[in-house]
């Protein structure tokens, strides 16, 4: 459907379409009709089909079409996981807002909290920030929230995995009740089905795909191999098939480092990214990769989230990750906008039961490819009193060492008097103890 049918301005339409959007997209078409009509709303939609535009959009035709110069107090809150999706939703609100008069900040930690309130005192309209830095802001009294009118939870599951839930509701008793909430979630939890419950009243779904599935124009490939071989493989695959930009998924920032080192001492120019990592080098791993100057980034699922790289044609997933609903985030990260993409998977045997639990949320099996030389070997199951190999070693583990497998010697049973008896019997000769057998006494 082509954007011109959604009712939007001519000042939004040009931006839109000096950025080369032409046709709106599944999420979009069914997101903004609804959100010029008023309605809460709770809408699941797959990472990557073009839900920020989908909210953005009208938000801003609705603020534009009310604007007053004199009301300098945020009219809408965008609230969002981290840092790097504050950013991406803060330059999209500027790009498709190139020719309306609104304003809008993005709020998060890590960077001088002045220069956010000095921009907060020149009056914004629109307000894009994390959990914590908007409360932080608000209990500053930095921030007048009286004539807030719209509230957005963008990829609100991750929200609350994240666990800002008691933030969230701190900022829900400071709002003004009467105001249009959306809640925008690539995954429906139980926390966010009660979540919603709370804020939403009498809300409209809107379905576009089945929560939980990823985008159609992405291929999905697992390839098993053992553990200790899973770098050699990563480092394989990028070279052996010359990928140009590659995004790595891996579950600890601890790995994320190991693994960086590991590729760019293979000749990969690698970067990574994670919690340990300050803003400014996280801005500039990014920038970096965008613009082709490293060719893999290596990131852990909370750093990655607002990465938006519309060419990027392969996602690399080092390992499962702990939360399943992550896979569809990371998986989402390609094939954005349309575009076709590869998303590959390494899984050892040890995350065979992780990867199921993935297939199951998805609703689909994922294919699986075998590389000579790199598939882990099955070891043949023993029965019975032979069920644990011999050759398996017991390694120390998170309490200490493990007992050995000795067989423990019998507890020796406490020596009696009838035991003393019995020894004093046995070092009597033959004829020393057929004296002293008594004749048996006959009847009287």
């Amino acid at each position: 459907m082509s954007l011109e049918t959604l009712g939007l301005s001519e000042e939004i339409l040009q931006s839109l379409k000096e950025r080369g959007y032409k046709n709106a997209t599944s999420i979009q078409t069914a997101l903004i009709p609804a959100i010029l009509k008023g309605r809460d709303i709770m809408a699941g939609a797959q990472t990557g089909t073009g839900k920020t535009a989908g909210f953005a959009l009208p938000i801003l035709q609705k603020l534009s079409r009310d604007f007053q110069e004199k009301n300098v107090h945020p009219k809408a809150i965008i609230i969002v996981p981290t840092k790097e999706l504050a950013r991406q939703v803060h330059e999209s609100f500027i790009s498709y807002g190139r020719y309306l008069p609104l304003r809008s900040v993005s709020l998060y930690g890590g960077v001088n909290i002045k220069r956010q309130t000095k921009q907060l005192n020149a009056g914004v309209d629109i307000i894009v920030a994390t959990s914590g830095r908007l409360l932080e802001h608000i209990n500053a009294k930095h921030i007048n929230v009286d004539a807030v009118r719209y509230l957005v939870l963008d990829e609100a599951d991750t929200i609350l995995d994240m666990g800002f839930l008691s933030e969230i509701s701190k900022i829900l008793t400071m709002l003004p009740s009467k105001r249009q909430n959306i809640l925008i979630s690539a995954t429906l939890s139980g926390s966010l089905k009660r979540l919603a419950k709370e804020i939403l009243h009498r809300p409209e779904l809107i379905e576009v795909d089945t929560m939980g599935t990823t985008a159609r124009s992405v291929q999905q490939v697992i390839y098993p191999v053992s553990s200790e071989l899973k770098m050699e493989l990563l480092s394989y695959l990028i070279g052996s098939r010359n990928y140009h930009q590659v995004l790595v998924f891996v579950r600890k920032k601890q790995i994320a480092d190991e693994v960086c080192r590991e590729l760019t001492l293979s000749g990969l120019k690698s970067s990574a990214i994670h919690g340990d990592k300050s803003s400014g080098e996280r801005a500039r791993a990014l920038k970096a990769f965008k613009e082709g100057k490293i060719r893999v980034l290596v990131a852990t699922d909370i750093a990655a989230r607002g990465i938006d790289i519309p060419l990027l044609e392969v996602v690399i997933n080092y390992d499962t990750p702990h939360v399943t609903g992550d896979f569809i985030h990371r998986i989402g990260r390609t094939g954005r906008a349309g575009r076709k993409g590869l998303a590959i998977t390494l899984i050892s045997p040890q995350e065979e039961i992780a990867i199921k639990e993935v297939e199951r949320l998805m609703g689909r099996a994922i294919e699986r490819q075998e590389i000579e030389g790199y598939t882990p070997k099955i070891e043949k199951q023993l029965h019975g009193a032979r069920k644990k190999s011999p050759s398996q070693k017991r390694t120390d583990g998170a309490f200490g060492k493990k007992k050995s497998h000795t067989i423990p010697s019998k507890k020796k049973r406490k020596v009696t008097k009838r035991d003393a008896f019995k020894a004093y019997d046995a070092s009597k000769s033959k004829e020393d103890k057929k004296k002293s057998k008594r004749p048996r006494r006959g009847r009287r």
